[in-house]
C-alpha cells in the first residue's frame, strides 16, 4: 500500500517538472496558434510518455526493435529533462538581472538622445509658427486687395505693413493677431501633450512586453544550448570511446610474495540492452584485452533483457583473454527476468567461457576468489550465500570477494574477506544524481577500509537508461594486487 502513494507522488513530480518545462520553452516564447507552438506541446507530452514506455517494454520482453524505437527518444528524453531543469533553475536567477539591465540600457538610451526643450521655449516656437503662419495668410490677402485696388486705377495701399513684435515674456506677437496665435498655440500645445502622455505610455508598455519576451527567449535558447551540450558529451563518453582504464594498486596482508603484482581487470554494469549493443561489448572486450590482465571480473549487471533479444550482444565476451579465466557474478538486473532469465543468462556465459560464482570459491595460486549472488536474487530464490561461499575455507589465505552491490562489505567483514570487488553505483553517473548515490551506498566509487577489509567499487563500463554519463565517466579497473613480503 505504501507504493501507491509514492507512485502518485512520482508522477505529480514528473507532470509538474514537464508543465515547468513546457511554460518556460514554449508558453513564454512562441506565439499563440503559430505551428512551433503547435508541435511543441505534443512534444513535451509524448517524450515522457515515450520513456515510461522504454522502460515498460523492457521489462516486459517486447522485440527488441520496439525497445529500441521507444528507448533512443524517451531515454535520451530524461537525461535532457534533467539538465534542461538545472539550466532553467540557473535561468530563474539570470532572468531579473537580464531584464533589469535591459532597462537601464533604455533609459541611458533616452537620456543620451537630444534633450527636449523646455516648456516655455516649446511655447515660443508654437507660437511663432503660428503667427508665421497667420502672417502669410494675410499677406497673401493684402495682396488680392492691392491687385483690385490697382485694377480700378485706385492708389489706395502703400503696400506697407505694420512691423510684427513679439513679446518679451510670453513669445507672441502683441496685438489681437497675437493673442489668436497664443490662443491656438496653448490649445495645440495641451493637445498634443495629452495624445503625447497617452503615447509615452503604451510605448513604455510595448517596450517592457518586448524586453520580457526577450529574456525568455534567450534564457530559454540558452538554458535548451547547455542541456544539449551536456548531454551530448556524457552521451559521447558512453557511447562514442571505450572506457577509461584506472590503476589502482591494493595491498593484502596475506598475499604472498608469489602473487606480488597480479592483475584483476575488474568490470561491472555493462547494461547491455536495447541503446548497448555488440560494439559497446567489443570495446569493452578490446580494452580488457589490451591489458593483459592475470583475472577479469564482471561484476554483475550484465544485460537489461533475455538471452533470446541479447545473446548475440554479449558473444564478443567470448573473446577476453586471460591466464587464470574470467568469472562473473549477478547484479540486480539479471533477475529483472525472473530466475530462469538469470539461470538462461549463466547457461550462455558458460558457454562464451565465462566462469559464473554462484555462492561459490575457487582457489587460485596466490588467493582465493569467491563470488556471492546479488541480494535481488532473494526475491527468487537465489540469495547471497556468505557461509556457502567463504564458510569452509583457510583462513590464512587471501579472499577476494565478488558481490555486485557495496551494501554487502559488511557481510564480508563478518567472514573475514580481505578484499571485495563491487559496482553496482555506476559513480552516480550523472550528476547531481550522485549525491543520492552517495547517500545509498557505503562507498560510491573507489577504494575504501571497513575494519581488516577493503572494499573497491568501480563506476562500470556502461549506462543504465539514458547511455550519458556527467560527472562520472565510466571505467575498466585493473587492481593490482601488493605483497608487504615481496
Amino acid at each position: 500500500m505504501v507504493f501507491v502513494p509514492i507512485a502518485i507522488g512520482m508522477l505529480l513530480l514528473v507532470a509538474g517538472a514537464h508543465w515547468y518545462v513546457w511554460r518556460r520553452l514554449v508558453r513564454d516564447t512562441m506565439r499563440r496558434g503559430g505551428w512551433p507552438r503547435r508541435v511543441a506541446t505534443p512534444a513535451v507530452v509524448l517524450l515522457p510518455l515515450m520513456a515510461f514506455a522504454a522502460v515498460a517494454s523492457e521489462r516486459a520482453g517486447a522485440p527488441m526493435a520496439v525497445q529500441q524505437a521507444l528507448g533512443w527518444p524517451g531515454l535520451m528524453w530524461l537525461a535532457m529533462l534533467l539538465y534542461l531543469l538545472l539550466a532553467l533553475a540557473v535561468g530563474e536567477l539570470v532572468r531579473p538581472v537580464l531584464l533589469r539591465v535591459l532597462r537601464r540600457r533604455a533609459r541611458g538610451a533616452a537620456g543620451g538622445a537630444l534633450a527636449p526643450a523646455p516648456a516655455g521655449e516649446a511655447e515660443r516656437e508654437a507660437a511663432v509658427a503660428a503667427l508665421a503662419q497667420q502672417v502669410a495668410v494675410s499677406e497673401a490677402a493684402e495682396g488680392e486687395s492691392a491687385a483690385e485696388a490697382g485694377g480700378t486705377g485706385g492708389a489706395g495701399g502703400t503696400g506697407t505693413k505694420a512691423p510684427l513684435r513679439l513679446g518679451p515674456a510670453t513669445g507672441v506677437a502683441d496685438g489681437p493677431a497675437g493673442a489668436g496665435a497664443e490662443g491656438g498655440a496653448g490649445a495645440g500645445a495641451e493637445g498634443g501633450a495629452e495624445g503625447g502622455g497617452a503615447g509615452a505610455v503604451d510605448g513604455d508598455r510595448g517596450a517592457d512586453v518586448s524586453r520580457r519576451l526577450f529574456v525568455a527567449r534567450t534564457v530559454a535558447i540558452g538554458a535548451t544550448a547547455v542541456a544539449a551540450g551536456t548531454v551530448a558529451y556524457g552521451a559521447y563518453g558512453v557511447l562514442g570511446r571505450a572506457p577509461r582504464v584506472k590503476n589502482v594498486s591494493v595491498p593484502l596482508t596475506k598475499l604472498p610474495a608469489s602473487a606480488h603484482g597480479y592483475r584483476i581487470a575488474v568490470v561491472s554494469d555493462i547494461h547491455l540492452g536495447p541503446v548497448l549493443g555488440r560494439g559497446h561489448t567489443q570495446r569493452i572486450v578490446d580494452t580488457i584485452n589490451a591489458q593483459r590482465p592475470d583475472l577479469v571480473a564482471v561484476v554483475g549487471d550484465l544485460v537489461d533483457g533475455s538471452v533470446d533479444h541479447l545473446g548475440t550482444a554479449a558473444e564478443p565476451l567470448g573473446q577476453l583473454e586471460a591466464r587464470d579465466g574470467s568469472f562473473f557474478v549477478t547484479g540486480n538486473h539479471e533477475y529483472f527476468t525472473g530466475a530462469d532469465g538469470a539461470a538462461e543468462w549463466l547457461d550462455h556465459l558458460r558457454e562464451l567461457g565465462l566462469h559464473p560464482l554462484e555462492n561459490a570459491r575457487t582457489e587460485l595460486a596466490g588467493f582465493d576468489l569467491a563470488g556471492v549472488n546479488d541480494v535481488s536474487g532473494e526475491d527468487v530464490g537465489r540469495a547471497p550465500d556468505f557461509a556457502r561461499a567463504l564458510g569452509d575455507r583457510d583462513t590464512s589465505r587471501a579472499s577476494v570477494l565478488l558481490a555486485h552491490q557495496p551494501v554487502l562489505i559488511h557481510d564480508a567483514v563478518d567472514h573475514g574477506v580481505d578484499l571485495q570487488l563491487s559496482g553496482h553505483t555506476h559513480g552516480g553517473q550523472m550528476w547531481p544524481v550522485t549525491y543520492i548515490a552517495e547517500a545509498a551506498n557505503p562507498t560510491l566509487a573507489g577504494l575504501e577500509r571497513y575494519g581488516d577489509t577493503q572494499l573497491y567499487v568501480t563506476r562500470g563500463a556502461g549506462a543504465w537508461g539514458p547511455p550519458v554519463r556527467v560527472g562520472a565517466p565510466s571505467d575498466i579497473t585493473m587492481v593490482r594486487l601488493e605483497s608487504p613480503r615481496a
